[in-house]
């Protein structure tokens, strides 16, 4: 099963204050929009999402359709056939894909809780 792009979302109580510290470790801007309370910051291969305000917890955040550099692939497995196939495996959702194409999303619970978010951009 291949869940495309990896990034942690990294729910930040000061924006600013965290983009300044992730930048020490070497962290460079590469997306995001400050003016709304969010970047995306990367390190070589590492890529890690800062939001202020849009939720309460960190995320595991996968994109289906994406490489790690951030562009579209050529062939990935689209986000309703990963929730299916989880599906099939028992897994239970905590919000699921809607429509038949194009961008999507599906939210799961670790067993300890921690959410893992798939989103398809494209």
């Amino acid at each position: 099963m291949e869940l495309g792009a990896f990034s942690v979302s990294l729910a930040v109580k000061d924006l600013a204050v965290s983009r300044a510290f992730y930048e020490k470790l070497g962290f460079e801007t590469t997306g995001g929009n400050q003016a709304e309370n969010w970047l995306i910051l990367k390190n070589g291969e590492c890529v890690i999402g800062l939001f202020q305000g849009m939720f309460e917890k960190n995320i595991l955040t996968f994109n289906p359709g994406w490489g790690q550099d951030a562009r579209p692939l050529d062939s990935f497995t689209d986000v309703r056939e990963l929730q299916s196939e989880l599906k099939e495996k028992g897994i239970e959702f905590e919000m699921e894909t809607e429509g038949s194409e194009g961008p999507a999303y599906f939210l799961i619970l670790d067993p300890d809780g921690n959410q893992i978010l798939v989103d398809q951009h494209v």
